[in-house]
């Protein structure tokens, strides 16, 4: 059983890592310092980008939701919080004279639970301000701090350390919750909250983290709804079915291993905060096989651990290996060697929306080519196109009025891809999307492809600095691309794709954001060119 238990803890921890990095990139650094433009803004397209960025936030919200129910449910694994769920219910029990007393009071004590976690997120929220975390998402300063502290959260379930808060706290919780009546229940659930936050601690401070920088106003304090729900809701069941207890596992060491696992799972998130970081400022430290070598190395030591071949101070003898824990092994020692070939540029789809840019790649030996000749005939080097990495196989402007002026001169439409360093999805897109056939003839062959990095953090030169009628100071490459996509298309979620009339610069059909469907994608683009021609 507590194997299976564990078995179940690494599936939802994979749900919780993969919700929170792609609840990540669905909003932009719209609330940043804005960049007027010549263009009137064009009505019929201000209601199209709206309802996709009214999409999008619903879409994060629903990760962030996600995230925080299998958190929740990895805390309850976790050797802080599940020996004291057999205690507690016990005293529900006990303290009853009539079962629907106990069930009562279970459900009073999971509803402060809830309560608990939810004014925590909504603290976030009324701390920062929608608008700084709307730019938490790819300032660097805060990726780096996000990084660190994420480490740190690792390092203390690997057993480096305890986040623990002061006893005082505790102990003054633990008085109130003796007074009995509601009072008494609400502060026996801040107790738990407090006495397990050396478990909850670094996966609270991880969803919290993931939810600010998704820029959602709510997104704290969904991810918190999440994570007390789960976390609450067995605390009810076992009160109302007190003899599910005996089905339960005895604590003992396979606990340790929960967060040990979580540990190295935190590890490796931690390190997208930190490629963010790389790409946003152009440092070109932090490539693909550098990121590839780090996960390599991250997994195997948790597989070799789960086969109990690598040991911490804090663990337990391990005599024998369980089947449960023997088949996890497996899954993620193959996973490691999954990653191996990526060192040398193979394209790795199912993980492609985490790693850096396949232009990052120094030792590429894979052959992607779609066998598409470009017949972009601007031999002039593009603006930009020092500082951004261009997708495989693709030779995209960086710049929009450059765009708009050579498909003017070629007579073609424009495909404006508004993206970001720190968008998931859109490396998805790129890597899983565009190298198709068909689709990679389009885009080359029928459109001019421009490529806007809405959250690039390099400064436009003097001349092209300004301030906005609203007194925003425009200073950035992103900050102009930004403004761009929000005032003219009034989206700020990316990918964000448009497909433009060069000469009324209005969109030739409805825009659209990531659409993983080659076939599907292909339609879309094909509806365009239809527009353009008639």
């Amino acid at each position: 059983m507590k194997n299976t238990l564990l078995v179940i803890f690494l599936c939802a921890l994979c749900i919780f890592s993969y919700t929170n990095v792609l609840a990540q990139d669905t909003v932009s650094t719209a609330g940043v310092e804005f960049t007027p433009v010549a263009k009137p803004v064009v009505k019929k397209a201000v209601v199209i980008g709206h309802a996709k960025s009214s999409n999008a936030v619903k879409q994060s919200l629903w990760a962030i939701l996600l995230a925080g129910l299998a958190g929740g449910f990895a805390a309850l694994l976790m050797p802080c919080i599940f020996p004291m769920l057999p205690l507690t219910v016990s005293f529900f029990t006990k303290s009853a004279e009539k079962k629907g007393s106990a069930a009562g009071k279970a459900i009073i004590y999971g509803i402060s639970i809830i309560a608990i976690y939810v004014i925590l997120g909504l603290l976030v929220t009324i701390l920062f301000g929608a608008d700084a975390l709307n730019s938490l998402s790819t300032n660097g300063i805060f990726n780096f701090c996000f990084f660190l502290l994420i480490v740190a959260f690792a390092a203390s379930f690997l057993g480096a350390f305890e986040i623990t808060l002061p006893s005082g706290w505790v102990n003054k919780m633990d008085q109130n919750s003796d007074k009995g009546g509601l009072m008494g229940l609400f502060f026996m659930a801040a107790t738990l909250a407090l006495v397990s936050f050396s478990c909850t601690g670094p996966i609270i401070g991880t969803l919290l983290v993931q939810a600010a920088t998704t820029g959602a106003l709510l997104g704290p304090a969904v991810g918190m709804f999440g994570f007390s729900l789960s976390l609450a809701v067995p605390f009810v069941l076992f009160a109302l079915f007190p003899g599910w207890l005996k089905s339960l596992p005895k604590s003992g060491g396979w606990l340790n291993s929960v967060k040990v696992t979580l540990g190295f799972l935190e590890l490796a998130l931690s390190l997208k905060f930190l490629s963010n970081v790389d790409l946003a400022y152009h440092w070109h430290w932090f490539d693909r096989e550098l990121f590839l070598s780090l996960w390599i190395v991250i997994f195997a030591l948790m597989g070799f651990y789960l086969l109990g071949k690598l040991k911490f101070g804090h663990d337990s003898d391990l005599p024998f290996i369980a089947v449960p824990r023997l088949f996890l092994a497996i899954v993620v020692l193959s996973f490691t060697m999954y990653m191996v070939p990526g060192l040398w540029g193979a394209p790795l789809k199912s993980i492609s929306a985490f790693l850096p840019p396949m232009a990052t790649q120094d030792f590429d030996l894979s052959n992607l080519n779609t066998g598409v000749i470009s017949t972009n005939t601007d031999s002039k080097p593009h603006k930009y196109a020092n500082l951004f990495d261009k997708p495989k196989g693709f030779d995209p402007y960086f710049d929009y009025d450059e765009a708009i002026a050579y498909a003017k001169k070629v007579h073609r439409p424009v495909m404006i891809d508004f993206t970001g360093h720190a968008c998931v999805n859109c490396r998805k897109m790129e890597a899983n999307v565009w190298p198709d056939k068909q689709v990679s003839a389009r885009i080359t062959q029928d459109y001019v492809l421009v490529q806007l990095y809405v959250d690039d953090k390099t400064d436009l030169a003097a001349s092209e600095q300004t301030t906005t009628p609203e007194g925003r100071r425009i200073k950035t490459i992103g900050n102009k691309w930004s403004y761009l996509q929000t005032s003219k298309f009034e989206a700020n979620s990316q990918p964000f794709y448009v497909l433009l009339d060069p000469d009324t610069q209005i969109p030739l059909v409805t825009p659209q954001g990531a659409n993983f469907d080659p076939v599907g994608y292909l339609n879309y683009l094909d509806s365009g060119l239809k527009a353009f021609r008639k």
